[in-house]
């Protein structure tokens, strides 16, 4: 039946348990996996009570449709709006296994909300567990595909970047005899024009689509399906944070001290429903992706400005970013990663080359360093006899007394930049951007989620975008060593003169 090597005697026996699973996903999950055993399982005995009751309600909903092979049935379409870190991505995976394993010539499209929760949660999580399931050797596991030995291109499973442009990627998935289906993590930020396509996806055999998330705005197809017009078509819940086993209590009561139960925050990393505003994140992709289409422009006495954040080492990133008045495209960026940073004298020799080029188009009129590691590069620069550089305390006092502290001056300095701002095509700038979350704090000031919590929800840090906030810091004069266009000529005399028009 299945595999690169002739059929053996334990695959029919396996084949055989497999099938009796068919609708019951849930003891597919409890017999296909090693639990307890020694391994990565060894401290773990199954499905938490969330996780448990939405496999069940999966396997009611199977049952219902009796789909015999060939005559279409209506979609299942399951969906999950839940506080942070309850789990879903290992329920995603276990899905992922069940219907590979029970379904032949099934075929499946994963997507996430950014390229870097797809690759490095989403699909990371499918891999394991589907290295761990009982079906293993029935499938060749890739780093953006899972297929069948017996037959790759109709019984798959394909992991897909879900930018807008990328919407046709979604069409044409049919299995007419098996099942199509899609599976949609942080599905919150998953533009509608990805949700159209996949909806398109659903019209034959037995179609399945699952979509969860924590709810990050009060709008879109993710909002319309858990709370809005169309949640009587799905069959959806809503997971509060603190009723999972897998989620850190003192982290939640932290986040519940901090922001408070009313607040949007809470609603939406803790409790799993919708903000009250029309999203947690701070800058929308509207604006984002505004800029990057824009035209890079700036004018000749703008001065140069450099934003340095500066990493503590291992997974983030050190990152110089250039802004002439609108334009932060024209000069790219320097990034030098983490673990090359320890290394203080590499960083300080990049800031040192980046402030000693006397091009008139580079040259720095001030640098702004992160002081959180960047201090020590800062004081060594101004012993070189660098008097355009300056440190920064993200947590600083704000000039702007209704932001608590210098990033959130910085990022709301940013923010409306971008309306009229260039950043071009940088997918990592663009999913930086839009990483932060906030809030307005009891004293009515903005609050910019920290990168310490950012790195905590996502396992990342926005470290380019930090370091374009940077050169916000302040306020920086006209560079009048520039030199400017001569007149006019036109415009000085004659008929052609601001005088005689």
């Amino acid at each position: 039946m299945i595999g690169v090597a002739p059929l053996t005697r334990d695959d029919v026996e396996l084949a055989k348990l497999i099938r009796k699973y068919y609708a019951d996903p849930l003891g597919f999950v409890r017999v296909a996996f090693p639990w307890g055993e020694p391994g990565p399982l060894a401290e773990m005995d199954g499905p938490d009570p969330n996780q448990t009751e939405f496999l069940e309600s999966l396997g009611k909903e199977v049952r219902a449709r009796q789909f015999d092979g060939q005559t279409p049935v209506m979609p299942i379409r399951m969906a999950e709006s839940s506080g942070h870190g309850t789990g879903k991505s290992a329920m995603g995976a276990w899905i992922a296994c069940w219907i590979l394993s029970t379904r032949p010539h099934s075929i499946g499209t994963a997507t996430a909300g950014t390229f870097p929760q797809l690759e490095s949660r989403t699909w990371a999580a499918i891999r394991h567990w589907m290295k761990l399931c009982i079906t293993a050797r029935w499938f060749e596991v890739q780093s953006d595909r899972i297929f069948a030995h017996e037959d790759p291109e109709t019984w798959k499973l394909v992991a897909q970047t879900c930018k807008a442009e990328n919407a046709q990627s979604f069409a044409g998935q049919h299995a007419i005899t098996s099942t199509s289906w899609y599976l949609f993590d942080e599905a919150s930020t998953v533009p509608d024009e990805i949700w159209k396509v996949a909806l398109g996806g659903l019209t034959d055999g037995e179609p399945h689509f699952y979509a969860w998330g924590q709810p990050e705005r009060n709008t879109g197809q993710f909002y319309e399906i858990c709370f809005g017009r169309e949640r009587d078509r799905w069959n959806h819940r809503t997971v509060d944070s603190r009723t999972s086993k897998f989620t850190n209590k003192e982290l939640i009561e932290e986040w519940l001290r901090d922001y408070g139960e009313d607040s949007d925050w809470c609603r939406v990393r803790i409790f799993g429903l919708p903000p009250r505003a029309s999203e947690l994140q701070f800058i929308d992709k509207e604006r984002i992706e505004g800029a990057e289409k824009r035209v890079a422009s700036a004018l000749d006495d703008e001065p140069l400005i450099a934003g340095v954040d500066v990493s503590g080492g291992g997974a983030a990133w050190n990152v110089i970013r250039f802004r002439r008045g609108f334009d932060a495209k024209t000069i790219p960026p320097i990034r030098i990663p983490g673990e090359h940073g320890r290394d203080r004298e590499l960083l300080i020799a990049k800031c040192n080359d980046v402030l000693s080029d006397k091009r008139p188009d580079r040259k720095v009129a001030m640098m702004f360093v992160d002081s959180a590691f960047g201090a020590p590069i800062v004081e060594r620069l101004k012993v070189l006899g660098f008097d355009n550089v300056m440190e920064v305390n993200f947590g600083g006092r704000s000039p702007d007394i209704h932001k608590l502290n210098m990033r959130s001056h910085m990022w709301a300095q940013l923010k409306d930049w971008l309306l009229r701002g260039s950043i071009g095509s940088d997918e990592r700038l663009a999913i930086d951007l839009a990483s932060p979350g906030y809030h307005v704090n009891h004293s009515g000031k903005l609050v910019i989620e920290p990168k310490e919590a950012i790195v905590k929800r996502i396992g990342r840090s926005p470290d380019d975008a930090d370091a374009l906030a940077l050169t916000f810091a302040l306020h920086v004069g006209p560079d009048l060593r520039r030199p400017t266009p001569s007149p006019n000529p036109r415009r000085s005399h004659g008929s052609d003169s601001w005088m005689g028009a």
